[in-house]
């Protein structure tokens, strides 16, 4: 090849092209380039005004193995150790398919309102007029994955995410909202499903439980007037047991009073009422006297009678016979004597009167108190026996608290635990992290600079392919070699066309 020729070689022959006939067609075809230039940058140009400037927003999310899940089991746990293991390739596509699965994508579109239509002329509401919004939400989906860019960066254990619209709002909500659902989808399918959700259960269910026991027993508590069972069978039981032993006082003190009775009853008998204090005796001279005198007065009276009466006289003859009388009865108080005796209560009889009545006095008490105290025992035997019953009843409540407690308390331990892994895997969803969380573009993908440079760059091959196009397509001879190797016929001379 010289220089400014291009030699070809076709089949046995070979013909130089130079660059003169590279680019003749062009000048040739120059209003064809020249429109086809300016319609293709006017065409670009327009078409970047119409759509507008383009955001673009990107999200990197890190895959790693940082924590180790718990068995899901009543129990408290702890977390164990875990060697540090390369990620694998098989992870990390799995999370490139996590990412792009069509229930995450979903919930994206709906979040971020994608389903819904555009203001204004929508060509797609002209292609399907009658689509219901399962269809709207299908489509923007099938949309939304082809929109998306998720790779795996080589070498690493990062996923690239990228997502471009015209509404820099938009790219950081699809972004953000995919991130958010793309953890919970991580969360539901590396951890026990529904873990938290059957402690919550669990635990709302043993507090239910819980309430209803305590309900019971103090329930039970009120109807039963019981406060503490325990402690007051304890004092009721020293109670009966001190009550045995004053019965059995009662009635050692029975035997002592009736054995005390039955002595002072033999002394009794043995001693007299009353004791002699003060004997005197004298003769009867206040009846001598008396008598003296009555005899005086008799004497006198017969005196008298005899003036009036004989001797025979019957009423002097009984005069005589008061006067005899009267003698007589003066001789017989000259010969007696009278004696004076005072007597006093005897101190022993009395004593031991006065002791047999306080005996039995004391006797009739510790009857009674015999009595009332093997009725009072008798009554605390049957409390006790009632209180027994009513405390082992309590105890089966008290046991019965106790053990839901127990487990309420598991259960909101566990719950708890589950709440903290949930939260951990919300931020670091225990294997994955948001390396590089979206944010709101501010700047577009393409500036006009470089959207005019692009659209000068299109123009200019649009226009330059039409024209050979053009040029190729055009069956007229422009050169001498086109018209010999045309018709066959050898070429004589040639005279250039001249414009007058």
């Amino acid at each position: 090849m010289n220089e400014g020729n291009l030699s070809i070689t076709k089949g046995e022959g070979s013909f130089d092209i130079s660059l003169r006939d590279m680019v003749t067609p062009l000048f040739r075809r120059k209003r064809i380039l020249i429109v086809t230039f300016l319609s293709a940058l006017a065409a670009v140009l327009l078409v970047a005004a119409l759509l507008g400037p383009t955001y673009s927003s990107r999200m990197s999310i890190l895959v790693d193995r940082e924590r180790l899940e718990p068995l899901v089991t009543p129990e408290s746990t702890a977390q164990m150790p875990m060697p540090n293991t390369p990620i694998t390739e098989e992870e990390i596509n799995s999370e490139v398919e996590l990412l792009s699965s069509r229930d995450v994508l979903e919930k994206v579109v709906i979040a971020n309102g994608l389903d819904r239509p555009a203001d204004g002329f929508n060509l797609s509401s002209l292609l399907h007029p009658h689509q219901t919004r399962e269809d709207r939400i299908a489509r923007a989906v099938k949309n939304l994955a082809k929109q998306i860019k998720v790779t795996a960066v080589t070498r690493t254990n990062m996923i690239d995410v990228k997502y471009s619209s015209s509404d820099p709002q938009r790219s950081y909500g699809v972004l953000n909202s995919l991130g958010e659902f793309y953890t919970q989808k991580h969360v539901s399918v590396h951890r026990p499903a529904g873990s938290y959700e059957f402690f919550v259960r669990e635990t709302q269910r043993y507090h239910d439980a819980l309430e209803q026991a305590e309900a019971k027993l103090r329930e039970f508590s009120g109807h039963n007037q019981l406060a503490a069972p325990d402690a007051q069978e304890a004092n009721m039981a020293q109670q009966v047991a001190m009550s045995i032993g004053s019965m059995h006082s009662a009635e050692q003190s029975l035997a002592a009073d009736e054995e005390r009775m039955r002595d002072d009853r033999q002394q009794m008998s043995k001693t007299p009422q009353r004791l002699s204090t003060v004997q005197t005796s004298a003769v009867a001279d206040k009846l001598l006297d008396q008598l003296n005198e009555t005899l005086l007065a008799l004497d006198t009276k017969r005196t008298e009678l005899l003036t009036r009466y004989d001797p025979s006289y019957p009423l002097v003859q009984d005069i005589d016979r008061q006067i005899a009388q009267t003698n007589s009865s003066i001789a017989a108080a000259e010969k007696a004597r009278y004696t004076s005796e005072s007597s006093d209560v005897d101190p022993t009889f009395e004593v031991l009167r006065e002791d047999r009545a306080k005996t039995q006095a004391d006797r009739a008490a510790q009857t009674a108190t015999l009595a009332a105290t093997r009725r009072s025992i008798k009554n605390m035997q049957a409390q006790l026996v009632d209180l027994d019953r009513q405390s082992i009843a309590r105890q089966d409540l008290v046991r019965e608290v106790k053990a839901d407690e127990q487990t309420y308390l598991t259960y909101l331990a566990k719950r708890e635990q589950e709440r903290t892994s949930d939260a951990l895997d919300t931020t670091r969803i225990g294997n994955v992290a948001i390396a590089v969380p979206p944010v709101i573009p501010v700047l577009p993908v393409f500036g006009w600079p470089v959207i005019v440079f692009a659209a000068i760059g299109l123009a200019t091959i649009a226009s330059i392919g039409s024209a050979y196009a053009a040029d190729y397509f055009d069956s007229s001879f422009r050169t001498p070699a086109q018209l010999t190797e045309g018709l066959g016929i050898p070429l004589v001379v040639v005279f250039p066309k001249r414009i007058a």
